[in-house]
C-alpha cells in the first residue's frame, strides 16, 4: 500500500511514494523557480502549469517500478500564503504571486486604511509578514479589481493543484492559516478581516481538514500521472505543519527546522500573543489537528552559514570548517557575530572582537553561537507564547546534519537536542495524514508510532556556556 505525495517546493518539486512503513520507496525531483512578471521584471510569480507538468513528470518517475494499483491516495503539500484568482473553470486569471514578490512590502505599510495592523494581528494571530496572502489579495484590488469581480474563487496553491487533480474546489486549513484572513480561535476564515477588506467569504471554497478527502483522481489526471482514476486526493497543506508532525514531536515539544531559514514551531493547544510577541517576530497557524494552534517564530539561519562558507571557506567541505571549529573554545576567545543580515535588519549585523591571532574558524563558530543564542531567546518567547515549558528540542532540516552546531544548541539551551533520523520528514508527515484519511490506521498518531519514529539524542553539558 503507498501513498503518493507531491511536494511543491521553492528550489525543487518532488514526488515520492511511501510505504504504511513510513518507508520512502521511490522518488524523483526537479528544480523550481520563479518566472519574472510581464508587467515588471522584478515581481516574482510561480508558474503553475510548468509546476504541474514537473509534478507530473516527477511522479511518472518515481511509479517506474512500482505497481500504480498499489498507490492509495495522492496528497499535496507546498510552502505556504500563495495562491491565484481562478474563474467557474479554475483557469487562472492572474498568475500565482510568489512570497518572493516584493511588491506586497508597499501593501503591508498602508493596511491600516482597511483594517489596523494590530487588529489583524489579534484576530488572525498571524505576525505581521509582507508575503501573506491578504497583501496580495489587497494588491489584485487596487491594482486589477475587474479580477475580483470575475473570480468564482481564491485557491491556495495546493488547492490549485489539487483542483487540476480531481475538478473540485476546496482550501486546505493549514493553507488557510498562513494568509492572515482567518480567525485563530474559530479556525475560520474571519468575517470582520474579509468585510474590512470588501471580501466575500464565497471567494473562498470549503475547508477541509488535514487529512480529509477532497477528491478522486479524474481520468484525465489519472491518465497523465498513471494512477487508476477514483485515487483519493488527500488535503494536506502547508509543508511547514506536516514537517512538524513528520518529525515525530509530541504536544508542546518544540521543533527546529534548520535550514537557511530557522522556523521554531509547536504543537499547543492555544497561542497567546502580546504586541511585543508580535515585535519579536511570533506568529500563529493553524495545526494539522483542528483543536490545535502552532505558534512559531523564524528567523535567517544557515543562509549565515552559507555566507560565512562562501566568504571564508569558498571550495572546501564543511568537514574541514567543523574540524577548525571543533578547535575553538566556547565563546571564540571573544570573537562574536551580529546575526542581523537580512536587507530590512535596520543596524545591519557585525562581527566583533577580531584581532591578531584569530581565525576564520573563530567567526565560523562565533555565527553558530550567535544563532544558538537567538534560538534561546527565541524559545523563550515561543513558551511564553505557547504556554509551555520545554524538555527537549527535536531537530531537523538540513542544520541538523552539522554535529557540532548540533552539540552548541543542546549545551546553550541546556536540554536534549533530539535529531530526528527522518530525512523527509514533511512528506512522511504529508502521509501520515493521507493513510489515516483513507481509514488504512484509525489516525495520523496511530501511523506516526507505526512508521517508528527514532532520534539521535545530543545531551547538554558537553562545554560550559555558563559564564557567557
Amino acid at each position: 500500500m503507498l501513498v503518493l505525495c507531491l511536494d511543491c517546493g521553492a528550489t525543487n518539486v518532488r514526488a515520492m511514494l511511501v510505504d504504511n512503513t513510513g518507508k520512502i520507496v521511490a522518488k524523483a525531483s526537479s528544480p523550481n523557480a520563479t518566472v519574472p512578471a510581464a508587467e515588471n521584471a522584478e515581481f516574482h510569480h510561480w508558474d503553475a502549469d510548468r509546476i504541474l507538468s514537473q509534478l507530473t513528470d516527477c511522479a511518472r518517475k518515481a511509479l517506474a517500478d512500482a505497481d500504480p494499483a498499489s498507490v492509495k491516495a495522492i496528497t499535496i503539500t507546498t510552502f505556504g500564503v500563495d495562491g491565484a484568482l481562478v474563474d467557474a473553470q479554475g483557469n487562472l486569471l492572474y498568475p500565482v504571486i510568489s512570497w518572493k514578490c516584493p511588491r506586497t512590502a508597499a501593501v503591508m505599510k498602508t493596511i491600516g486604511k482597511y483594517i489596523s495592523q494590530e487588529e489583524l494581528n489579534r484576530i488572525s494571530g498571524v505576525g505581521a509578514f509582507a508575503f501573506n496572502t491578504i497583501y496580495k489579495l489587497v494588491w489584485l484590488k487596487e491594482n486589477r479589481p475587474e479580477l475580483l469581480d470575475k473570480a468564482a474563487a481564491w485557491l491556495f496553491i495546493s488547492n490549485l493543484l489539487a483542483y487540476r487533480l480531481t475538478g473540485v474546489m476546496a482550501t486546505d486549513r493549514t493553507m488557510a492559516g498562513t494568509s492572515q484572513l482567518t480567525d485563530l480561535a474559530s479556525g475560520d476564515f474571519s468575517e470582520k478581516i474579509l468585510t474590512a477588506l470588501g471580501l466575500k467569504k464565497s471567494l473562498f471554497p470549503r475547508m477541509v481538514n488535514a487529512g480529509e478527502i477532497i477528491g478522486g483522481l479524474t481520468a484525465a489526471a489519472a491518465e497523465r500521472l498513471g494512477v487508476p482514476a477514483g485515487t483519493p486526493v488527500v488535503s494536506t497543506g502547508h509543508d511547514t505543519q506536516f514537517a512538524v508532525f513528520g518529525s515525530g514531536a509530541g504536544k508542546d515539544e518544540p521543533v527546529l527546522s534548520s535550514g537557511t531559514w530557522e522556523i521554531l514551531m509547536a504543537r499547543s493547544s492555544g497561542a497567546q500573543l502580546s504586541a511585543e510577541d508580535y515585535k519579536d517576530g511570533a506568529t500563529a497557524e493553524l495545526d494539522g489537528d483542528p483543536a490545535l494552534r502552532n505558534p512559531g517564530l523564524q528567523w535567517l539561519g544557515s543562509g549565515i552559514i552559507e555566507w560565512v562558507k562562501a566568504l571564508f571557506y569558498k571550495g572546501e567541505s564543511y568537514d574541514t570548517m567543523d574540524a577548525e571549529a571543533a578547535q575553538i573554545p566556547p565563546g571564540c576567545n571573544g570573537v562574536k557575530l551580529v546575526p542581523d543580515f537580512l536587507p530590512t535588519d535596520p543596524e545591519g549585523g557585525a562581527i566583533t572582537g577580531l584581532v591578531l591571532g584569530r581565525s576564520r574558524a573563530h567567526i565560523y563558530r562565533a555565527a553558530m553561537e550567535a544563532l544558538t543564542w537567538r534560538l534561546k531567546s527565541r524559545l523563550a518567547r515561543l513558551e511564553i507564547v505557547g504556554g509551555f515549558k520545554s524538555d527537549s528540542l527535536v531537530l531537523v532540516g538540513g542544520g541538523a546534519r552539522n554535529k557540532i552546531w548540533t552539540q552548541i544548541r543542546a549545551d546553550i539551551l541546556g536540554i536534549p537536542v533530539k535529531v530526528s533520523e527522518v530525512s523527509e520528514s514533511t512528506v512522511l508527515g504529508a502521509a501520515m495524514f493521507a493513510f489515516a484519511g483513507i481509514g488504512a490506521f484509525p489516525s495520523p498518531e496511530s501511523v506516526r508510532e507505526a512508521f517508528g519514529i527514532r532520534y539521535t539524542t545530543y545531551l547538554p553539558g558537553k562545554q560550559d556556556y555558563s559564564n557567557l
